[in-house]
C-alpha cells in the first residue's frame, strides 16, 4: 500500500505538470533547516550495526584513529556517529542529558574535541519520543531546544533522530520542533530524520532535514539489503543536494554476506546517493572490506555534484538495470543479477537516457579499467549470481 500511495502522489504531480524535483526546489526555497550541509551524501561511520549498545568513549576514539590511519578519512569518511545508549537513563536536576558515567566518563565535549583534532566530525543520537529505542536513555520529546543547545555546546556535527516511544502524534508534528531547535542552537548540525519511512518522509522531509530514512532497519543479509534498496528507489525523484534518501547504514564488513554481495551493496548505495555510513568495526577490517569501501571511483559516483539518485530503468526477472545521470554528461549504470545463476544483461541507451546513436566509452569502476571497445546503442555484460557490474558511461560523439 505504501508503494502504491507514493506512486499515486508522483503520478498526480506529473498530471499537474509538476515534477518531483520542482517540488523539491520549492521546498528548498522555504526550507526550515537551510544549514548549508549535505551538498553531497554524508560519509563516515556509525556504531549501531556492529556494536549496538556496547559502546564507550575508548572505542569511539579508536574508531576516529582508525579512520585516519587507514586513509578512510581522506576518502571522505569524516563523520564518527555515536548511536543509541550513550546517556544516563535520567536527566540532571536542570533537565539536561548526562553522558553515561560508566562508558563516557570524560563527557561528550571532550570526545568531540578529540574527534575534531583528527579533522573529523562527531555525530550523536536522540529520539523524537520520551525514550530512545533501547529505552536505556531519554528521548528529546519536550526537550528539543534544551537538547539542541546541549549538542551545539558539545560541538556535535550530526544528529540522528529516531522515532521510538513517542506520544502517538505524527512525525510531521514532532520532527519540525527539533529542526527549529537546531536552527536556533548556534551551530550547523546535519539533521538525519530516522522515522523508518513510516509516513513517506521523502514527501515532507526535505524542508526539515538533510536526510530521511526510507526503510526499516537493515540486517546483514542479501534479502534485507536488496529490500532496503528497493524501498529507497521508489523515492529517487526526491533526492537532491542538501537532502538525501537514506536506506540505512552499510553492513559491508560485518560478515553476513559474500564479497560479491557486499560489492552489490556498496554499488547500490553509491548509485542511489545514499549516505555512506560504515557499520563495521573499522579498527579491524579485512583486505576485502577495505578494497570495497576505499573504491574511489564508486565513491565518486556517490559524491557527484549533480546529486541525481539512480532508478531501476528495466527489470527482467532477477536481472535489473539501475541508471542515474552524473555531471559532465555521464551516466552511472549498475547491471544487477539478483538470481542464483550467471546471466547476460544488456543496458539499452534508450533506457538509461543516452541518445540512441551515441558512441559511448565505458569505464568499469570495479575493475578500474576503460573498456577497449566503444559501444553504440547498448552495452552487454555477463554477470555472476548475486553480483553486479558497474560502469560510468561517457558519450564520445
Amino acid at each position: 500500500m505504501k508503494t502504491l500511495s507514493v506512486m499515486f502522489v508522483i503520478l498526480c504531480l506529473m498530471v499537474m505538470g509538476v515534477s518531483a524535483r520542482d517540488v523539491q526546489d520549492q521546498q528548498l526555497r522555504r526550507n526550515l533547516l537551510a544549514n548549508g550541509l549535505g551538498k553531497t551524501p554524508p560519509m563516515g561511520w556509525n556504531s549501531w550495526n556492529h556494536f549496538s549498545c556496547n559502546i564507550n568513549e575508548k572505542m569511539i576514539r579508536e574508531t576516529a584513529d582508525a579512520l585516519v590511519s587507514t586513509g578512510l578519512s581522506k576518502l571522505g569518511y569524516t563523520y564518527v556517529n555515536i548511536d543509541d545508549c550513550w546517556a544516563e537513563i535520567h536527566r540532571d536536576a536542570k533537565g539536561n542529558l548526562i553522558p553515561k558515567k560508566s562508558t563516557f566518563p570524560s563527557g561528550i565535549k571532550a570526545l568531540a574535541d578529540y574527534v575534531h583534532s583528527k579533522g573529523l566530525k562527531l555525530g550523536i543520537y536522540s529520539d523524537a519520543g520520551y525514550f530512545t529505542c533501547s529505552k536505556t536513555m531519554p528521548g528529546s520529546l519536550g526537550h528539543e531546544e534544551q537538547d539542541a543547545k546541549t549538542f551545539a555546546s558539545w560541538g556535535i556535527d550530526y544528529l540522528k533522530y529516531d522515532n521510538c516511544n513517542n506520544d502517538g502524534s505524527k512525525p510531521t508534528v514532532r520532527y519540525p520542533v527539533m529542526t527549529r531547535a537546531l536552527m536556533k542552537a548556534g551551530r550547523p548540525i546535519f539533521f538525519s530524520l530516522c522515522e523508518w519511512g513510516d509516513l513517506h518522509p521523502a514527501l515532507w522531509g526535505a524542508k526539515l532535514g538533510n536526510s530521511w530514512r526510507t526503510t526499516n532497519d537493515i540486517s546483514d543479509n542479501w534479502d534485507s539489503m536488496l529490500s532496503r534498496a528497493d524501498m529507497n528507489e521508489i523515492y529517487a525523484e526526491f533526492a537532491r543536494p542538501g537532502g538525501w534518501n537514506d536506506p540505512d547504514m552499510l553492513e559491508v564488513g560485518n560478515g553476513g554476506m559474500t564479497k560479491n554481495e557486499y560489492i552489490v551493496h556498496f554499488s547500490l548505495w553509491a548509485i542511489s546517493k545514499a549516505p555512506l555510513l560504515l557499520g563495521c568495526d573499522v579498527r579491524n577490517v579485512t583486505k576485502d572490506t577495505m578494497e570495497i569501501i576505499t573504491n574511489k571511483e564508486v565513491i565518486a559516483v556517490n559524491q557527484d555534484s549533480l546529486g541525481v539518485q539512480a532508478k531501476k530503468v528495466r527489470m527482467e526477472g532477477d536481472l535489473e538495470i539501475w541508471a542515474g545521470r552524473l555531471s559532465g554528461y555521464r551516466v552511472a549504470v549498475v547491471l544487477l543479477n539478483r538470481g542464483p545463476w550467471r546471466n547476460s544483461i544488456t543496458a539499452e541507451w534508450d533506457d538509461i537516457g543516452i541518445p540512441p546513436k551515441s558512441l559511448v566509452e565505458a569505464r568499469d569502476v570495479w575493475e578500474h579499467k576503460t573498456l577497449k571497445t566503444k559501444f553504440v546503442g547498448n552495452l552487454t555484460a555477463t554477470v555472476d549470481q548475486h553480483s553486479c557490474k558497474m560502469y560510468v558511461l561517457k558519450p564520445v560523439s
